[in-house]
């Protein structure tokens, strides 16, 4: 898939018993009550009690990418309009994963003249500090990315008091920028999985 947006289907990958599955879910956790509004697509507050019910390895999810991408900060001087960043772990972009979490909405998603009642499977995933990498394009945040198999494996099945170390900003060597323009999609990261 060259780009995945909020609320459209993208594959996820969650615990199912003893096994792991892949399952599309729609991007976009339901928001806390109170507050209401669109659906939460990154989770950086994991302490919220509105989160801490699905940080248990049941509601725990791996998010496959091979590149993420943010708008620039500034309009591009020639264009007048933001650049789209696009981040991976090098050029040839490899599939890595984001920390995520998943659960069952029963309402209605889509847009407001074509709703899509529910019930929908939806996911987000976990933010943090961003590294010197990310930060100069996204100041707040970046995803929290699990690039070995031993820490999507702790993601999927350890208690929280040890998935919780995962939270944490990637090494500054280990995410560089890959391109950068207007495209919304990256297709180079198509080219390179193919």
């Amino acid at each position: 898939m060259p780009g995945v947006f909020p609320d459209y289907p993208a594959p996820v990958v969650r615990n199912a018993g003893a096994e792991r599955e892949m399952a599309l879910m729609r991007w976009g956790m339901p928001p806390p009550p109170k507050f209401g509004g669109a659906p939460v697509t990154n989770i950086r507050n994991t302490s919220s009690p509105h989160w801490r019910g699905w940080l248990k390895p049941e509601n725990r999810c791996l998010v496959p990418f091979n590149s993420f991408a943010e708008y620039a900060p500034e309009p591009n001087p020639e264009t007048k309009k933001k650049d789209v960043i696009w981040f991976a772990i090098n050029d040839d972009r490899p599939l890595v994963a984001f920390a995520g979490v998943w659960t069952e909405f029963k309402g209605e998603r889509g847009t407001k003249s074509k709703p899509v009642p529910g019930p929908h499977l939806v996911y987000g995933f976990l933010t943090t500090a961003p590294n010197s990498v990310v930060e100069p394009i996204h100041p707040k945040a970046m995803p929290v990315i699990l690039t070995t198999e031993e820490e999507r494996d702790v993601w999927m099945r350890a208690p929280w008091d040890e998935a919780k170390s995962l939270q944490r900003p990637l090494p500054d060597d280990a995410l560089r920028i890959v391109m950068r323009g207007p495209d919304k999609e990256d297709k180079a990261a198509v080219l390179h999985t193919e």
